[in-house]
């Protein structure tokens, strides 16, 4: 193989493999948007689970009395917000 050759495969190859990574996908499944009740549902996941992490962290000592309060505080009041919010849109 020349020199050439090489270079003609390899931009060959540099095309392919950018058109497979960039090609839109025309599978609809994959890109559903959430609805709104799907995404309060997953948020209330995320912070429960911060809530447990924020917990652990407090009583390894990682946390100040003062902030681990504070952030608990900021946690459980978006979960209930979240909560209410998630409430009217089953109700719906």
């Amino acid at each position: 193989m020349t020199e050439t050759q090489g270079f003609v495969a390899g931009g060959l190859l540099l095309i392919a493999l950018l058109v497979y990574i960039f090609w839109p996908e025309k599978v609809s499944a994959s890109q559903l948007e959430k609805t709104r009740l799907e995404y309060l549902l997953e948020r209330k996941e995320q912070l429960n689970e911060n809530l447990r992490d924020l917990k652990f962290e407090f009583k390894a000592g990682k946390y100040p009395e003062e902030d681990f309060q504070v952030q608990r505080a900021q946690l459980e009041n978006e979960t209930a917000r979240l909560k209410a919010e998630i409430e009217i849109l089953q109700r719906a």
